[in-house]
């Protein structure tokens, strides 16, 4: 005969006791719906925890193309798929459903532009990619029509660049026939990734992107949070004015999945994947910063409730706006991190593995003067140079393929230091710490160079995936879950810290001579 819980619990301690007469409870998730530029991942969160449940991931380098040099371009139809195909394989693996997702977030790869057909749903041309470099001439163009690269700064925050989202939509307007003949007919819609994925899972019921995706269009006014007309007709895009998405908040509801296997889900939150990644990092304090290495690599710091402009070449930019109180950060942006690396696997046969270049360069101690520029698009911040291109400089017999795997991990850290020091001249403080996520910074080699050049200590957490952990909190804001950020549980593992070793001098030895070889690739774009 069974004993009864009074006699259980003379028996047993009271966690014993509690898992003989409780069912674990049932999890609720929120969802994250991680769209980047090689990748769609979707992450399942146990929503009182965030604790990571199940993962799915699909590549996506097999849709992307690249027609002529400088050109990025991504099957748009692919992304919607990827996107299903990865929740799919998430839910299998928790043995979940849509009814059990408390509600689903988006963070995507920025910039990156979408045009499509309204009546079908159709794209009109390929995704074309944010570190697509096609539209120079556009660029150039719009730059000697406006008075110059930062004459659109004080309003939207941004100089006129390949980078941004409005000069592509120039360029698709101009020289894509089924662009022009649908936004002249009123059935075009435009939007950065977020924004068809929105259109996509809701079956076109919403038009929408959020306030951080739309800071990096060009377009809106970055204090207003609001499409400013005036930007709109300066890069010549009037005739688009109906086509855009309408702004949102970084959290709140977008509407009810109805396609695909989230469908009955609801969709409550929206954040550009770098803005995603400060959100899971816990950035929510002014100055807080971090690194991310992805496909590029993307520092930011919190920077307060209103924009911040920059005299050193970085972007103002939306950071998240929850519960209507928006935030802004300063960015700066190094265009190849991953996509560098995979070039010398893919192209060169350098090596055969991405995480292989992490062992080839621990097993020299110096790059022995050899450095790498990984300008193959140009330059972004704080140079801002479209005509320059990657480099491979110093070389000597003596070198071999450990040595250019060291240069080419040391050209990104190069990069960020350059971002880094333009970030303290702006703000007037240095940092005590610089965190860092994404995939590269499961590197361990990579982590000891960024900390050896920038000479601060970098911090790597348990969780380096925190874009996708950013996007399951604007969802958890965005369907109740969570109140404020105030009840967002931080992470309790304690970062992996790397701290600098490299002395002083050495150090400024070799700022100077990457300095040397940056200046080199300038021009290249324009020679024969």
């Amino acid at each position: 005969m069974a004993l009864a819980a009074h006699s259980l619990s003379r028996l047993l301690r009271p966690r014993q006791l509690s898992r003989l007469l409780y069912r674990p409870r049932e999890l609720t998730y929120l969802a994250s719906i991680d769209q980047g530029t090689s990748s769609s991942r979707v992450v399942l969160y146990d929503a009182a925890t965030l604790a990571p449940v199940a993962s799915h991931q699909v590549e996506l380098q097999s849709a992307t193309t690249n027609p002529r040099p400088g050109w990025s371009q991504m099957d748009a139809k692919a992304i919607v798929k990827s996107v299903d195909d990865a929740a799919a394989g998430a839910l299998q693996k928790a043995g979940a459903t849509a009814a059990d997702v408390a509600g689903v977030g988006i963070t995507n790869q920025r910039e990156s532009t979408v045009v499509w057909d309204a009546r079908t749903g159709e794209p009109l041309y390929d995704c074309v990619l944010w570190h697509d470099a096609r539209t120079r001439g556009t660029a150039a163009s719009i730059k000697a029509s406006v008075g110059g690269a930062d004459a659109l700064r004080p309003t939207c925050g941004l100089p006129v660049s390949t980078y941004f989202s409005g000069v592509k939509l120039k360029w698709l307007l101009d020289e894509v026939p089924a662009v022009k003949d649908a936004v002249e007919a009123g059935y075009a819609r435009v939007g950065t990734v977020d924004s068809w994925l929105v259109w996509n899972l809701t079956n076109g019921a919403t038009h929408a992107t959020d306030f951080t995706n739309a800071s990096r269009t060009m377009l809106m006014d970055l204090g207003k949070g609001a499409w400013d007309p005036s930007s709109i007709d300066a890069l010549g895009l009037s005739s688009l004015q109906g086509a855009l998405p309408e702004i949102r908040s970084s959290a709140e509801d977008y509407g009810t999945i109805q396609t695909g296997s989230l469908s009955g889900a609801k969709l409550t939150g929206v954040l550009g994947d770098q803005m995603a990644a400060m959100v899971g990092q816990r950035c929510f304090a002014v100055g807080d910063a971090k690194i991310t290495y992805g496909t590029g690599a993307f520092m930011l710091v919190h920077a307060g409730n209103t924009p911040a402009p920059s005299s050193n070449g970085l972007l103002s930019t939306a950071l998240y706006d929850f519960k209507g109180e928006k935030t802004y950060a300063l960015e700066g942006a190094v265009a190849c991190c991953a996509v560098g690396i995979n070039w010398f696997r893919d192209s060169l046969g350098l090596f055969e593995t991405s995480p292989e270049i992490s062992d080839l360069a621990a097993s020299v101690d110096s790059s022995e003067g050899c450095y790498f520029v990984s300008a193959f698009g140009g330059l972004l911040a704080p140079r801002w140079r479209d005509d320059a291109r990657a480099a491979l400089v110093g070389l000597t017999l003596a070198h071999d393929r450990r040595h250019v795997s060291r240069a080419v991990l040391e050209g990104v850290a190069f990069q960020a230091v350059e971002v880094l020091d333009a970030m303290v001249e702006d703000t007037g403080r240095g940092l005590g710490a610089l965190r860092v996520d994404g995939g590269v910074a499961q590197s361990d080699v990579m982590l000891q160079i960024q900390a050896d050049l920038a000479a601060v200590p970098v911090e790597r957490p348990a969780d380096v995936e925190t874009t996708a952990a950013g996007a399951a909190v604007a969802a958890g804001l965005g369907c109740g879950v969570f109140d404020g950020i105030s009840d967002v549980a931080a992470g309790t593992a304690p970062p992996a810290t790397f701290s600098p070793k490299l002395p002083a001098a050495d150090r400024d030895a070799k700022l100077a001579s990457w300095r040397a070889a940056v200046d080199a690739t300038y021009g290249w774009a324009d020679r024969a």
